[in-house]
């Protein structure tokens, strides 16, 4: 299962490129607030291998996506893996209908992660707004970011 976990987080690692080669050149990927750095991405479901998705339970399909949230700490200049995180967050398309996102943590040895599937509409432009509270953060970490999706065919 380690294995499979590994090669999950270098397949994510691959595709972020891919996933993102219809978006602007300058594409942000990470916001930092002090110590901390929030990384996220968003990419298609079917990026993700069969057997990885069957076991998170995750459904693949050309019309559904996973929002991708990490966050690491900078201290003394070592930078941690993913750090555990109460994540929250929404998604809002152009006429402002919301959709919850419901993030599952994935732990991986010390790293920590979180993933929320959803679906969306081809060449949809989504908002995300994203709140991570982490222990030891004097507040909550916000970010705020846009993504065009679209259908794989």
């Amino acid at each position: 299962m380690k294995k499979l976990l590994q090669g999950f987080l270098l397949s994510l690692i691959a595709l972020t490129a891919q996933a993102q080669i219809d978006q602007p050149k300058e594409i942000a990927t990470q916001q930092q607030f002090g110590v901390y750095t929030v990384h996220y991405n968003v990419f298609n479901s079917t990026d993700i291998p069969a057997n990885v998705a069957e076991a998170y339970k995750l459904v693949r399909g050309k019309d559904r996506a996973l929002v991708n949230i990490s966050v690491t700490k900078t201290e003394n200049g070592a930078t941690s893996l993913g750090l555990p995180a109460q994540v929250s967050g929404v998604r809002r398309n152009l006429m402002q209908q919301k959709q919850t996102l419901k993030f599952i943590e994935v732990s991986e040895g010390d790293a920590t992660y979180y993933l929320a599937p959803f679906v969306f509409n081809n060449e949809e432009l989504l908002h995300f707004d994203i709140e991570l509270n982490v222990d030891g953060a004097a507040r909550p970490l916000k970010i705020t970011f846009n993504r065009t999706l679209y259908a794989d065919k």
